[in-house]
């Protein structure tokens, strides 16, 4: 867990799963309509949700207490971004 503002965030495994997953296919088949049961997954959000996740688990400077949406400080501009997009799309939630 990271504690910012006071407040514990910690990352949504769940979430992640649900960002990058397509619903289930429907074919037809020879007794009509049948549900692919095979995990698809969206590569490219997939990719995106790793990379921004790897910057938060990677930055190494001291935490910054004004983090959030205004944030000023000294982190880097990578690592709010990251952050930001990660919590506004509730892979990190406040716990």
């Amino acid at each position: 867990m990271l504690e910012f503002l006071g407040e514990n965030y910690y990352i949504d495994i769940n979430e992640i799963e649900n960002s990058v997953s397509y619903e289930p296919l429907i074919k037809e088949g020879e007794e009509g309509m049948e549900e692919i049961k095979e995990q698809q997954i969206s590569l490219t959000k997939w990719e995106v949700i790793k990379m921004m996740l790897e910057v938060v688990l990677s930055e190494s400077d001291t935490v910054d207490e004004k983090l959030g949406r205004h944030s000023t400080g000294d982190i880097t501009i990578p690592f709010k971004l990251a952050f930001n997009t990660l919590l506004i799309n509730k892979v990190i939630k406040k716990l």
